[in-house]
């Protein structure tokens, strides 16, 4: 049996879903109550995008009730891990975000934990029972619809790793790479550089797992475009988009994403469905 809770992301079809109402008391509080007959289930999987610290409440609450009715084996499907992004500590006075997430998703005892492509090796380390789904499918289906003669461009060190074992399994593409540095105080990106004297008109595909408000990309593209790269597209597991498209289409012919984070409409934006990667 599936639980989605978040109703448009349903990444294993609506056949078995378990229904429940959701509402929020006056005061503020969130609740949930199952309303499906599950006497004779012992096996549920929940799936949910997390966007805010509201949503890992609502995991919360349908994991207790869950638990209140009998199930004794609860799996969860995250494929957005959240504050996956903050895996180190950068200044004084931060928290270690990510395992502040991890903590309270390991207290639930969960069978098995399914995240996509992590943001680094931290996230999938400090949660138990975890299950990784790679990029891999994701950027195959991508490269299957653009031109043979592709370059993969790796955007950060942070991204090398991933990239080079995407190159791989591909095995038909070059890797260019690229660095940035960032003011870890203010945040503010400056010296994009790129690894290559000329791109020979080629198109380039930069791969990444976040797209929040593109800043990475926009930089990125100016100095692809001045070492004479074709047509730019780019592809991240997770489209956050926050400051929305309209910088990223005067450079990006296409922008491939998947629904793990939300479900996005623009015509320029490619969304492939989580459901047929996992």
């Amino acid at each position: 049996m599936i639980l989605n809770l978040d109703k448009n992301f349903t990444p294993y079809g609506t056949e078995n879903s378990i229904y429940y109402n959701f509402f929020t008391f006056s005061g503020g509080e969130p609740h949930i109550k199952i309303i499906s007959e599950l006497e004779n289930v012992t096996e549920v999987t929940i799936t949910h995008r997390i966007q805010s610290f509201n949503d890992i409440g609502t995991l919360l609450l349908a994991t207790n009730a869950l638990k209140n009715m009998g199930i004794k084996k609860l799996h969860v499907v995250l494929p957005y891990f959240p504050a996956a992004r903050q895996d180190r500590l950068m200044v004084s006075g931060e928290p270690l975000s990510v395992k502040v997430y991890a903590d309270i998703i390991n207290a639930q005892n969960y069978e098995s934990v399914t995240i996509f492509d992590p943001h680094s090796e931290v996230t999938p380390a400090l949660l138990n029972n975890c299950k990784v789904v790679d990029n891999h499918k994701f950027i195959e289906k991508i490269t299957q619809q653009l031109s043979d003669d592709l370059l993969l461009i790796s955007p950060d060190g942070g991204a090398l790793k991933k990239i080079y074992k995407v190159a791989a399994h591909l095995q038909n593409y070059e890797v260019v790479e690229c660095s940035k540095s960032r003011n870890v105080k203010t945040g503010q990106l400056t010296g994009f550089k790129v690894y290559a004297d000329d791109l020979q008109g080629k198109d380039c595909l930069i791969v990444d797992d976040i797209c929040d408000g593109g800043g990475t990309f926009l930089g990125l593209a100016k100095e692809l475009k001045a070492k004479n790269a074709g047509n730019l597209y780019l592809a991240v597991s997770h489209g956050i988009f926050s400051k929305g498209f309209e910088e990223l289409e005067k450079y990006f012919t296409k922008i491939f994403t998947t629904d793990s984070f939300k479900t996005t409409e623009n015509k320029n934006c490619i969304q492939i469905e989580l459901g047929k990667l996992l």
